[in-house]
């Protein structure tokens, strides 16, 4: 298959203005999901860990059919970033997914949850084997090594938070406490800044249009979504850390 450079030019700035797009949408709310979902449930509601696994599986499954289906020759490049976007995908499917101890979903956020995902699986999949070109010294670049050292703190920090957030409540508890531990004695979202550091350590290691909107579109979607956690913390705990910031540590 050749790279369709305008459908991949196209779908990543369209991915772009989405981002913008959300960002104005939810201004004043949030997507009505976890604590941020009201009362009473008009929504077909599914199981946290069946909507998560649902949700994130065609963005680990269609790389992969994309790479088995190219004619491509494999290059070590192609197949190191290609399979760096899986990893994150893999653990979000099999562990994640598997561990959470989150509300059940709406169904209509599990599905555009799933198109998302299936777009951006693919558009990632596709520009990497189809579009990318690799030097023979990509690899001793500043970008190859600065990104990937990003993405993997990035990741790291995610999984840790994210570990604190589950233990913070047992199984079937419907509850909120307050995170300590790690990064969030700094900021309220920490797993959301480490998966915000993943995405843009990714668009900076592949310096390509398509990650760059995937980066900026998971800071339009989880960057908010930061902010609102922080100030239900604030609102519901009088004596929540006083220094403690929504996102950035010590700026935002």
């Amino acid at each position: 298959m050749d790279c369709c450079e305008d459908l991949v030019r196209y779908l990543s700035y369209g991915m772009i203005l989405t981002a913008v797009g959300h960002l104005v949408h939810h201004k004043k709310t949030q997507t009505s999901y976890g604590r941020h979902m009201g009362l009473p449930l008009a929504e077909r509601m599914v199981p946290a860990a069946v909507a998560w696994f649902l949700q994130e599986l065609p963005a680990l499954l269609i790389p992969f059919l994309l790479l088995f289906a190219s004619q491509k020759p494999s290059s070590m490049g192609r197949n190191l970033l290609l399979g760096t976007f899986c990893l994150h995908y893999f653990q979000r499917t099999f562990v994640y997914s598997l561990l959470t101890r989150g509300r059940p979903f709406p169904l209509g956020v599990m599905a555009a949850g799933g198109f998302f995902c299936t777009l951006n699986g693919s558009l990632q999949g596709h520009y990497l084997l189809h579009c990318a070109h690799f030097d023979e010294d990509w690899s001793s670049d500043y970008r190859f090594k600065i990104g990937l050292l990003m993405f993997y703190a990035g990741m790291a920090i995610n999984i840790y938070s994210d570990c604190i957030l589950r233990n913070l409540r047992d199984q079937g508890e419907v509850v909120y406490r307050i995170p300590k531990g790690g990064l969030f004695e700094y900021v309220s979202g920490a797993n959301y800044f480490g998966e915000i550091v993943e995405w843009f350590g990714f668009a900076v290691v592949t310096w390509s249009l398509p990650a760059l909107a995937f980066a900026l579109f998971s800071l339009s979607f989880i960057g908010p979504r930061a902010y609102y956690h922080h100030r239900f913390y604030k609102e519901n705990f009088k004596d929540y850390p006083k220094l403690r910031k929504a996102l950035i540590p010590f700026i935002f």
